[in-house]
């Protein structure tokens, strides 16, 4: 099995928490003795105090992303580095990405094509998720820019990705016969106006 693959399986399945430890001097450490002894130094060192920051969920799948795409890279031929990584290597990750996916998508020669819930086993291809997929870039696209990369040269955010999205939802809406649609949020309710102080 290849490391991405390995990493890919590893990502979805594992959830540990990664925790980050910073060692900071307590105040009394900070200040002199008054007896200069070096003794007083070295219990003050021991005394540090560590304070874990762990990190959110979140953060935690929005690293193990970051580090599989460094992997694509890394075993792309030729190999590629990030600064030359454009849309279109974007979207061969995708497309690769669909080798390991978990949701069945009907093909229009199905029986059971725009059914949400077949009555039966069909041979149609597993595939990403678009969910998926759309969360994926959405963490890969803030990963790139954390990591130093411009705004407006992230591969993840370019019209191309975008599109590839679009088409991945609305075939699987089709395919599947799911609504993709966004949610309308509900409007507080309209505030009577104040009436002018008299």
């Amino acid at each position: 099995m290849d490391p991405i693959t390995q990493e890919m399986l590893s990502s979805s399945t594992e959830m540990n928490s990664f925790t980050i430890t910073t060692n900071t001097p307590n105040s009394s450490s900070m200040m002199g003795s008054p007896s200069g002894s070096s003794s007083s130094s070295a219990a003050a060192a021991s005394s540090a105090v560590s304070s874990p920051t762990t990190l959110s969920r979140y953060e935690n799948q929005k690293r193990r992303d970051w580090n599989t795409f460094g992997q694509y890279l890394r075993n792309h031929r030729p190999p590629l580095s990030l600064s030359r990584c454009s849309g279109a290597h974007v979207l061969e990750f995708l497309r690769y990405l669909d080798q390991f996916g978990k949701t069945k998508v009907h093909t229009q020669l199905c029986p059971f094509f725009g059914h949400p819930n077949p009555p039966a086993p069909c041979p149609c291809p597993l595939r990403q998720a678009w969910g998926s997929l759309d969360a994926l870039i959405g963490r890969l696209r803030a990963a790139y820019e954390e990591n130093g990369g411009k705004p407006e040269a992230n591969p993840f955010g370019a019209r191309a990705v975008r599109l590839y999205l679009r088409e991945v939802r609305d075939s699987q809406s089709k395919a599947r016969g799911i609504s993709y649609e966004k949610k309308k949020r509900k409007r507080p309710p309209p505030q009577p106006a104040a009436l002018p102080p008299p």
